[in-house]
């Protein structure tokens, strides 16, 4: 059951700042790849101090509105039923490991109040960035065998570049539209932005993630 405490903007910052820390720490990532085939003067650590400098301010970005979120859950009669968030623990999990404490809170939070229903077309992009995955897998198998660099940066790039961009973003708002329509399954948003946080980390993780959850959707509401 929906209360008035979703109608508070918190928690939808909060969605928006896990968007980003995906590029984040691509940024870094990139810094490295660039490093290692071009050895480009300087710029490995620039690329560094730009994704450290922005995983720090998300940080203390998301560890704010844990603390404003949780508090506002608090002092509302029952608003939460049986979940009482810690402001201040959920900042300090916050500091520790933002992207972690922020799935955490938002997958607790949508069971008691919900998530806004996004657009009905983000499973476009979710078999959009399997597709990428799997091109960017066969290209770079290809360039192993045959010795093509190029290929094989190509192919890394392309893959890396739609799972860190857009995966996370696309599978959190199609699960936020699913869950809303009558179907015995009900994804939680804030899980499958947690495990598409993983896959970015455990690359064989984001094609079986995204096959399933289509699977699943197909199952459960069709394709619109």
């Amino acid at each position: 059951m929906r209360t008035h405490v979703d109608e508070i903007g918190w928690a939808r910052l909060l969605e928006r700042l896990c968007y980003l820390f995906p590029p984040a720490v691509g940024v870094g990532v990139v810094g490295v790849l660039q490093d290692l085939e071009y050895a480009v003067p300087g710029l490995r650590p620039a690329l560094l101090i730009v994704a450290a400098l922005g995983y720090t301010v998300l940080t203390l970005g998301v560890a704010t509105v844990l603390f404003f979120d949780a508090r506002r859950v608090r002092r509302q009669p029952g608003a939460g039923g049986n979940w009482r968030p810690r402001p201040w623990l959920n900042a300090v999990f916050a500091l520790v490991w933002a992207p972690a404490a922020a799935v955490v809170y938002l997958a607790r939070r949508h069971r008691r109040f919900g998530t806004p229903a996004g657009r009905s077309g983000w499973w476009l992009v979710v078999a959009a960035s399997l597709s990428a995955t799997v091109v960017g897998f066969a290209a770079a198998t290809v360039a192993v065998l045959f010795a093509i660099p190029t290929l094989l940066t190509t192919g890394v790039g392309l893959a890396g570049a739609v799972a860190f961009g857009a995966f996370p973003i696309a599978i959190h708002q199609d699960a936020a539209y699913v869950c809303t329509q009558r179907s015995s399954w009900r994804p939680n948003p804030g899980v499958y932005l947690a495990f598409a946080f993983v896959s970015l980390f455990v690359p064989p993780l984001q094609p079986l993630l995204a096959v399933y959850y289509l699977y699943r959707r197909r199952q459960a509401i069709g394709t619109p």
